[in-house]
Order: C-alpha cells, then structure tokens, then sequence
C-alpha cells in the first residue's frame, strides 16, 4: 500500500496508523527511499481519536474475529468504510454487519476481498497484485473506468485487460465473493455513475445470487446513465452434469435465475453491453471505450512515467544487484541452517558424541575440536573456581544485591563487577608473566628480583591462608592432572621452581590456582600442538584464561543468588561495630 502511494506521486502516506491488540509504539517501514514509522494502536479507538481524518478501516483479522473487530470500527464516528479481507466470516454476522452498515450510512466491502483501488490516489488491502502489474495496468495514475467484481482474483485480469484498451481504470472494487458481500455491484456501479472522472463501467459478475439483477432493474429504471460493459462468469456451469461450487461461497447455482447464462441475457435485455463470452469481452471493451472517445466523451489521459520503486535490499542481494557489507563477523557459531552450529559442528554431533562443556568452549573459544585431556582440564578448572566461599568480595556483592531483592542477573552482574586484578583477574597476568619469564629463559631469582625491582608482585604467587606446609589442595590436584596427561609442563614446573625461591623469602608466597591455571594453560596450548605461537600470544593477550574464571565464577554466584533467595534473607545491613569511625 505504502509503495502504490510512493507510485502514485502521494507526498504523504495513505496508511495513517496500525492497530495491533495488546501493542503500542511504531512500526518502521519504507516510503519510497525514505524510512517512517507508523504509529501502532492497541485498540480501534485509540487509533480513531487519533488518526480523526482516517475514515476506511482495512480489517485483516482471521475470520474468527473479523466481525466483532467491524462491528466496532463501525460503530466510530470517523469511520465510513470498513473493508474485511477475511474469508469464511458466518453470514449471520455478515448480515447483521451489513444491516448496521446501511442503518448508518456506512460501507462494508466484503467479506473475502481483496480490497480496492483508485488510480492514482491509494488502495486498500492486496488488490492489483505486484508493483509490476500495477505499473503494467497503468493504476498509478487515474482512468476513465469505473470497474467493480466479485473475484479479487479476476479484478487483477480486468485491471490488465481494461488497460490495454482503454486509459485505464478510475476505481476499481472487488465486493467478495461470499453469499452475502458488504456492498453490491448494483451500489458501486451507481456510485461510479455519480463520479464525473468516471465515463464508463465495467462490471465482472459470476453465477450464483441475484445481485446482478438489482443491476438489471437500475438499468432499467435508468439510473444508470453511463455505458455499461458487462460479464457474468460460469457459463461452464451447463456442461457439468450434477451441480458445482466454483471458488467463492457465492458461485453456485441456486436455480436457472442464477445462472450465468440467465443474468447475461438479463443484462443484455437491460441495455448493458454484453460479449458472447468472456474471450470477447476485451472487444467488448474496447469498443465502448473508442465509441466514446470519437464522440468527445473521453479526453483520453496523457500517459506519465511513474517514479522507480527503491528495490529492498534483501531482495536485491538474493537477485545478486547489490553487495552490502555486514556490520557483525562470526566465525564461532551459526543458527541460519536446519540447527545451529558451534564451530562448524552441528548440535546434533555435539549431544550423539556425548560432548561436554569443555568440549563446547574448545569449539566456542578456540574454533577447533582439542583432546579430550585438554576439555577435561578445563572442566575441572571449572569446577574448582566455580566457588570459593561467601566471603570473597564477588560473593559478597552477590549476596548483598540478591538481599535487596534484585533479580538474579543484576545479583550475579554485581559480583562479577569486582573480578580483576586482584581477584580473579591474577590468571591472565600469571600466564602472561610466567610466558614471557620462561620465554626470555630468565632464572627464578632473575624474574622474581627483576619483578621486585618495578614494583610488581609476582601474579599467581603468593595467598593469604595456604603456606608452604599447607598448600591449596586445588593447585595440587591440578598439577597432577597435567604431569599425569599433558605431553609437556614445561610452563607449570618453571612456576614451581619460582614457587621454590620465593618461599625462601616467605612462607605464604605459595603458588596459587591462579598461577596453576595460568601456567597449565599455557602447557596447555603449548604442548597440544594445535596452536601455533601466535596464537598462543594473541589467546594470552586477548585475556581467555580470565573468561575461564569469570564463567567458572558465575556458577557459583548464581548459586549464592537461590541460596539467598530461598532462605529469604532480609536487606543486608553492615554492622556498626564492624567500622571504624574517624575523623
């Protein structure tokens, strides 16, 4: 609709709002070249008060809800016409549309139509098919025909039929195909006869119902006081030895009256212009229409060149017109196929291959499938960092922001806020530090002294409980993971001999699990051989050991957030007695 008003030279949109139940806001589409948004109601009242000018009501709702949502848009003062696209309304409610419609001088078109159009100006609903047949049929400027049908479908050919031998249509109406339509040809017909712009009239009937004989008496009566070219379709009927239904809930034959053959002579009798059958309607057409034009009753309308529709770009891109550059890379996962995959492996192969998480961050993370020692080591990092008490300062935060009643993702968001530095964040400097040590093939003393010299504490080593006869039981249990599968530990048996010189200087500057980590990450990658040494620096730098706490971290902040949920814990208050007032 929006395209046929750009088409037609409309300096402003015919669709003046949307209604969608229950939503509220706008809705973006094109005009043309240029994007504008349509405000979208939540009822038809609102878009009535707000839209006062809008007075046709295009109803697309199912046929199940499409009489109340009419009857309502009735019953607004701004509204005369309603249009109900939808078939198999019950012709109960039909009639009672219709007979509410006429008590109050209002106009139902339906129900099953396709809608309308006026030349030039706007249309309502899908009549007239694509912008190419609408420019083939010459609808974006107006005509000197007033043309109205039962069948959307049928209009479309007429539409291409009138324009080829005549200047094109003023308007054109398609009332429905139902037993019972809104409007009656006879209605519109006698409308277009009170159009000036309008010279002639072609309507396109069918078997079934007597609406063309009210046709017949207005011709008769001779209210009708322009040439009328018509055709009632389903003459095939006679050849069927038992009675048919054709494609409307209205083409079937009640009896000789209504059928084609009978409604055609009537016509005819009437003084309409009727073909011997519809191959011959076009000449029937065109006749009428050069008939009237040697007698200087049609100015013909001077053709125009329409303006060019901006192709949409998805359109164009399938077509293969344009190349437009995407805003977004990724290389690690992909839903646009039958099911989404990780790294190129379909979800499926995940699950039938009984993979595990560790196996999905390899894929995630790293793009590629690593050993299974390399996934599980991963998952028992996970495990071992997933919590570490409610006392450290992401569990605190956690805890305090779940008890001031805060959803789960602020709780956990709070606690993650505080990984860094100095917690959690050690990981990646240990990897860093310990990498570029060993690299250089520095000494224990020469790292540790020359770390002391810019006044750096050595990351990954150093705790506030665990001592050298104490040690994290974490870190031990990950060291012989690694010395029992890795190929090489190269990385993590050099930050042992510097855990052996520092704990010469103090007996709490013991390795770490951050320094473990650290380290064994580095074994890791080193020793798999999957990884070449750039992309052992760039994984270090890019900061992925710190990603293993934070989503390690997560399970365990999430698990504070229920705990407190679910005991209910008050607002928490920080005691008096545990600061220290100064001044």
């Amino acid at each position: 609709m929006l395209d046929f008003d750009f088409l037609c030279g409309r300096e402003t949109p015919s669709v003046a709002g949307i209604i969608n139940p229950g939503a509220e806001g706008f809705q973006k589409l094109f005009f043309g070249q240029e994007e504008i948004a349509i405000p979208v109601h939540s009822t038809i009242e609102a878009a009535c008060a707000a839209h006062p000018t809008a007075d046709v009501f295009i109803n697309f709702a199912s046929f199940r809800s499409a009489a109340a949502s009419s009857k309502l848009a009735l019953k607004q003062p701004t509204i005369r016409v309603v249009a109900i696209i939808a078939e198999g309304v019950p012709e109960s409610d039909t009639k009672e549309l219709i007979s509410y419609a006429r008590s109050n001088n209002k106009v139902v078109i339906g129900p099953a139509t396709v809608g309308g159009i006026q030349a030039g100006a706007f249309k309502i609903g899908d009549t007239a098919g694509t912008i190419d047949n609408i420019i083939q049929c010459k609808l974006y400027r107006p005509g000197s025909v007033g043309f109205v049908s039962k069948s959307g479908g049928m209009s479309n050919e007429l539409y291409n039929t009138i324009a080829r031998v005549t200047d094109g249509i003023y308007e054109g109406i398609a009332i429905g195909g139902d037993v019972f339509p809104g409007s009656t040809l006879s209605d519109h017909v006698l409308r277009f006869n009170n159009i000036p712009q309008i010279k002639m009239i072609v309507v396109l009937g069918e078997l079934g119902g007597r609406d063309e004989y009210s046709l017949v008496e207005a011709l008769k009566s001779g209210k009708i006081s322009k040439p009328v070219c018509a055709w009632v379709s389903g003459t095939c009927a006679r050849l069927f030895k038992s009675e048919v239904q054709f494609g409307h809930a209205g083409a079937k034959s009640g009896g000789e009256m209504e059928s084609a053959q009978a409604k055609n002579q009537a016509l005819k009798d009437a003084g309409a212009v009727v073909p011997t059958s519809f191959e011959s309607f076009e000449a029937s057409i065109k006749e009428t229409y050069e008939k009237l034009a040697e007698e200087g009753k049609i100015t013909p309308v001077k053709e125009i060149t329409p303006p060019q529709i901006p192709e949409d770009l998805n359109s164009a891109i399938k077509s293969g017109k344009v190349r437009a550059p995407t805003h977004i890379i990724s290389t690690i996962s992909d839903d646009r196929g039958e099911e989404p995959c990780y790294a190129g492996v379909p979800m499926s192969t995940i699950v039938e291959k009984g993979m595990g998480v560790g196996d999905v961050i390899s894929l995630l993370w790293f793009k590629r499938s690593l050993p299974r020692y390399c996934t599980q080591f991963i998952e028992i990092c996970i495990m071992l960092c997933a919590d570490h008490g409610p006392c450290v300062s992401g569990a605190h935060n956690t805890i305090v922001t779940a008890r001031a009643g805060k959803d789960l993702v602020s709780s956990l968001v709070s606690g993650l806020l505080t990984i860094g530095p100095r917690f959690g964040g050690a990981v990646d400097d240990a990897a860093r530090y310990f990498k570029d040590a060993y690299d250089r093939k520095l000494s224990p003393y020469e790292f540790v002294e020359s770390m002391k010299k810019k006044g750096i504490r050595v990351p990954g080593i150093g705790h506030r409980i665990k001592r050298g006869d104490n040690r994290d039981k974490r870190v031990e249990l990950l060291q012989l993971f690694a010395r029992t599968h890795f190929p090489s530990t190269k990385y993590m048996e050099y930050a042992v001999e510097v855990e052996t010189y520092t704990l010469s200087k103090a007996n709490n500057l013991v390795m770490n699990v951050d320094g473990a980590i650290g380290t064994l990450f580095l074994d890791l990658l080193a020793g798999s051989g999957m990884f070449t040494k750039q992309e052992i620096d760039e994984i270090v730098n890019i900061g992925y050991l710190n990603g293993l706490f934070v989503l390690a971290r997560s399970i365990g902040l999430i698990g504070h957030t229920f705990d407190q949920k679910r005991l209910k814990q008050p607002l928490y208050r920080h005691p008096w007695e545990d600061v220290l007032y100064t001044k």
